[in-house]
């Protein structure tokens, strides 16, 4: 049987899948960004143990991805940070999405026992 570290990092890894897989391909533009990243994270934070989730859409990353003239371009990872805290049964996991060497990737940033309202 997992502990409940290990239940919580599963969490935290079922919350990215159906964040990034739910949401990759959405046309987004500069215009509709916030929005987006509202919606993301109001999403995700609907599933059991998800403390907080940080969607970060990058204006900049959005301009020079639209190769088009239809002002929009598909939101993918490269275009996006993401955070989020999972409280499993008081194991806490923080969690991150960013760019390291051109791929969005995930990763733990911190497992401890404590509640969500810690500075991780």
């Amino acid at each position: 049987m997992a502990t409940d570290a290990q239940q919580a990092c599963f969490e935290a890894g079922i919350k990215f899948g159906s964040l990034y897989h739910q949401f990759a391909g959405t046309p987004v533009s500069r215009e509709s960004a916030r929005s987006l990243e509202v919606a993301m994270a109001e999403a995700i934070e609907n599933q059991p143990f998800c403390a907080s989730v940080n969607v970060e859409i990058h204006d900049d990353r959005v301009e020079k991805a639209i190769d088009h003239a239809n002002d929009y371009t598909e939101l993918t990872g490269s275009l996006m940070d993401v955070e989020m805290r999972i409280d499993h049964e008081g194991v806490v996991v923080d969690t991150r999405m960013e760019m390291v060497d051109g791929y969005p990737l995930m990763k733990l940033v911190s497992v401890a026992e404590g509640d969500a309202d810690h500075d991780g």
